[in-house]
């Protein structure tokens, strides 16, 4: 194995659990922040995700204080739902014909875009994103550790 992928193999089983947890923490702030400081309402599919991801601040906060990586195998499954979720959401705001054949028929609809930065980044796609970057930094975390 080479020095530089050793070093990363080292970074990730290190401080993996940490990167995890401040990324649910900014993804947690930013969700507040949308609906609590700029007032963009969460529809259905925003409440599901939110569901998934808020937990993670807390069991990824004690799990990085404890160094503790057993949780992953309990915190993959709520990254790759919610991971999930976030796609669907995301796709039905990009694809019109996936939008009306699920509607959203309670408070803002799911297809709604609050923001469109660049043309294609929009809350579900930050969600997405989110749910993707923990995922791919447990499963390496996990990876690089042999006795796990």
């Amino acid at each position: 194995m080479s020095t530089q992928t050793s070093a990363k193999s080292e970074l990730l089983e290190r401080y993996g659990l940490y990167f995890s947890w401040l990324i649910a923490l900014f993804a947690t702030g930013g969700s507040l922040y949308f609906s609590e400081i700029m007032g963009f309402g969460p529809c259905t599919l925003c409440w599901v995700q939110r569901i998934f991801m808020y937990p993670l601040v807390v069991i990824l906060g004690i799990a990085s204080y404890r160094n503790d990586r057993q949780i992953i195998t309990y915190v993959l499954p709520l990254t790759l739902i919610g991971g999930c979720i976030a796609l669907f959401q995301y796709l039905q705001q990009k694809i019109p014909a996936l939008a009306s054949a699920v509607p959203c028929k309670v408070g803002v609809p799911c297809n709604f875009e609050y923001i469109n930065w660049f043309g294609f980044v929009t809350i579900p796609f930050l969600s997405l994103t989110a749910f993707t970057l923990i995922t791919i930094i447990l499963w390496l975390s996990r990876a690089s550790n042999p006795n796990k």
